[in-house]
């Protein structure tokens, strides 16, 4: 690989790494949400979507470190 396209993929780790921080960040403000819910709400619907949201937000932060971590790779051959 040459030197433009690695300066390219790295300039995309860059900018996934700066949303994976965002979403990391709406991750824990949604998961403190929801912990700071008394118990019956946490158990109705509204507690739910909340406690999903928060996983799914978790499962975005760890799909975009594995995309990070296979472009680093790339680079890195």
């Amino acid at each position: 690989m040459n030197n433009t396209r690695r300066k390219a993929i790295q300039a995309i780790i860059d900018k996934l790494e700066d949303l994976k921080s965002e979403v990391e960040m709406l991750k824990d403000e949604e998961q403190e949400a929801f912990e700071n819910l008394p118990e019956g709400i946490q158990a109705s619907e509204r507690g739910e979507a909340m406690e999903t949201a928060a996983y799914n937000l978790e499962e975005a932060y760890d799909n975009l470190d594995s995309v990070i971590d296979s472009l680093t790779e790339s680079i890195e051959q």
